[in-house]
C-alpha cells in the first residue's frame, strides 16, 4: 500500500472538510495545534508533538523519530456565547458545536523531515436567532463565521545533534458568511464612501426613514463561506538542545498575504425595512469585498525540561501582532440592480496579544502518558469596539490529555480544552459573555 500516494490524493478533501471556523480562542487562533500540544497548554516550541509542528514550529520535526508519521485528527470546539441588554430578554448563539478534522504526513530521509499537512488555522463566529433582540426586529437570524485554513508544505534539517531547522510554505484560504442587522444610524456610521446611484441613494438619506437595516451574504454551507479568498503563508523556525535534558525553541510566522474576500456578483444584498411594513423600503443585491483581511505575524519563543525520565516540562510565550491586521472588517459593496458601490468599515482596533503557554507531561508507565497545561493570554479586542458577531473574547484556558499507546506503531491522543467564561460590554452597552469546552483527538500511526 503506497501511503503517501494515498494520502496527497485525499487532501483536497481534507482541506475542504476543514475550512470550519476555529470560532476564537487567543484571538482568531487556536490554543493549541493537536491534542499533544493542546494537552500541554499549547506549548510546542521545543519538544517533538508530531506533526501538528507544521503549524508552530516546523524545525521540532526534526525531534521525532526516524519512522514515517501519520497523524489523523478530529477536533471538536464547544463555544457558548451570549448577548444581553438591558430590559431584553437574553440572546444565545445558536453556534455551539464545530467539527474540524486535520492531517498530517512525514518522513525523514537522512537529516532531512519533509512531508503535508492540512489544518484549520483560525477564525470566530456566532449564530443568534431570528426572534432575538440582535434581529432588531428584522425576523432573520443574524450570523457571522470567518474561517482561515492551511495546506503546508514543511521542511526540517538536523545541522547537527544539538540543532534543527525547519521552515514552511502555506497555501491559504479564508471564507467569510455575515448576517447584520443594525439601525439605521449604526449601518450609516460603518459607510466610509459611495459612487453611482446607491452611493447617491445612501447619501441622500434612503435608509433615515427605516427602523431596521441589513446586510446580508451567506451560502449557508458548514465548509465554505460566501465570500471567499486564497493566499500563501509561511514560518519558520528552529531548535536548540542546550545539554542533555533541556532544549530550547523559537518560531516566527510572517503576516499572510490573502486575495481579497469576494462574493459571486449578486449574492450579497442590502435591506431596509420600516416599521410594521411587509415591503422593504431600500433592497439591492450585489457583491461583497471584504477588503485586505489577513491572518497576524506570530513570534513565539520556548523551553522543554525533560525533569526525570517520566516527567517532561514545557513553557512557552508569544506574541501575536492583532493591531496590525484588526484595525476593522473593511468592506464595498458592488451593487447589481442600481449600479455604483458603497465603502464600509467595521472598527474592530486589536490590541496585540501575548499568550503564555505552560504545560507538563507524565509518563506513568510504557503504555500512558498524561498531560497538564495552562493557556494564559489578554483580550485583543477593546470593549469600545467588541462586536457580537465576533466576541473573540476568550482569556485563559485550562487543558488536559492523555497519550495511549495501543501498539508499537499506533497511538491515540486526547486533549480536553474548558475555558472559563469571559464578560465584557460593547460601546454599544451589549453585554457578552462567551466561554468554551474543546475536544480534540487524534490517531498516529508510524510506519
Amino acid at each position: 500500500m503506497n501511503i503517501s500516494k494515498n494520502f496527497f490524493a485525499l487532501t483536497p478533501l481534507c482541506a475542504l472538510l476543514a475550512a470550519g471556523s476555529a470560532h476564537a480562542t487567543n484571538g482568531m487562533l487556536m490554543e493549541g495545534y493537536g491534542p499533544i500540544s493542546t494537552g500541554m497548554g499549547g506549548a510546542s516550541q521545543a519538544f517533538d508533538h508530531g506533526t501538528a509542528a507544521m503549524a508552530q514550529n516546523p524545525a521540532t520535526l526534526a525531534l521525532g523519530s526516524a519512522e514515517a508519521r501519520l497523524d489523523i485528527a478530529l477536533g471538536f470546539l464547544g463555544p457558548k456565547v451570549t448577548s444581553s441588554v438591558p430590559g431584553m430578554p437574553e440572546a444565545q448563539s445558536g453556534g455551539t458545536a464545530y467539527t474540524m478534522p486535520a492531517v498530517g504526513y512525514t518522513r525523514r530521509s537522512g537529516a532531512l523531515t519533509y512531508g503535508v499537512g492540512m489544518f484549520a488555522q483560525g477564525g470566530m463566529g456566532t449564530e443568534y436567532a431570528a426572534n432575538t433582540f440582535m434581529a432588531m426586529g428584522s425576523g432573520e437570524p443574524v450570523r457571522s463565521e470567518l474561517s482561515v485554513g492551511n495546506v503546508i508544505i514543511p521542511l526540517a534539517y538536523q545541522v547537527n545533534p544539538n540543532v534543527t531547522v525547519g521552515a514552511t510554505v502555506d497555501y491559504m484560504w479564508s471564507g467569510l458568511d455575515m448576517q447584520m442587522a443594525a439601525t439605521p444610524m449604526q449601518l450609516g456610521s460603518m459607510v466610509t464612501g459611495g459612487t453611482g446611484q446607491l452611493g447617491g441613494a445612501i447619501g441622500a438619506g434612503a435608509l433615515n426613514s427605516a427602523t431596521w437595516a441589513r446586510l446580508n451574504f451567506t451560502d449557508d454551507n458548514k465548509f465554505t463561506g460566501a465570500a471567499k479568498a486564497t493566499g500563501w503563508g509561511a514560518k519558520f523556525g528552529g531548535t536548540v538542545k542546550v545539554n542533555q535534558d533541556v532544549t530550547l525553541g523559537a518560531s516566527y510566522r510572517l503576516k499572510s498575504a490573502l486575495d481579497d474576500m469576494k462574493t459571486n456578483a449578486s449574492s450579497a444584498s442590502m435591506t431596509a425595512n420600516p416599521g410594521g411594513a411587509s415591503t422593504a423600503t431600500f433592497v439591492d443585491a450585489g457583491r461583497i469585498t471584504v477588503i485586505n483581511f489577513q491572518m497576524p505575524a506570530v513570534l513565539a519563543v520556548g523551553g522543554s525540561w525533560q525533569v526525570q525520565p517520566n516527567l517532561m516540562l514545557a513553557a512557552d510565550i508569544k506574541s501575536i501582532a492583532w493591531a496590525e491586521v484588526m484595525k476593522g472588517f473593511k468592506m464595498r459593496f458592488d451593487s447589481a440592480g442600481m449600479g455604483g458601490s458603497v465603502s464600509f468599515e467595521l472598527p474592530q482596533n486589536w490590541k496585540d496579544q501575548t499568550v503564555l503557554s505552560l504545560g507538563l507531561a507524565w509518563k506513568a508507565n510504557e503504555q500512558l502518558t498524561v498531560r497538564a497545561g495552562l493557556n494564559l493570554a489578554d483580550n485583543p479586542i477593546p470593549d469600545a469596539t467588541v462586536n457580537p458577531l465576533f466576541p473573540a473574547t476568550v482569556k485563559n484556558h485550562a487543558t488536559l490529555g492523555f497519550a495511549y499507546q495501543a501498539s508499537p506503531t499506533d497511538t491515540l491522543n486526547a486533549a480536553l480544552t474548558v475555558a472559563p467564561s469571559t464578560s465584557v460590554t460593547s460601546g454599544t452597552g451589549v453585554t457578552i459573555a462567551h466561554g468554551q469546552t474543546n475536544l480534540q483527538l487524534m490517531y498516529t500511526h508510524r510506519f
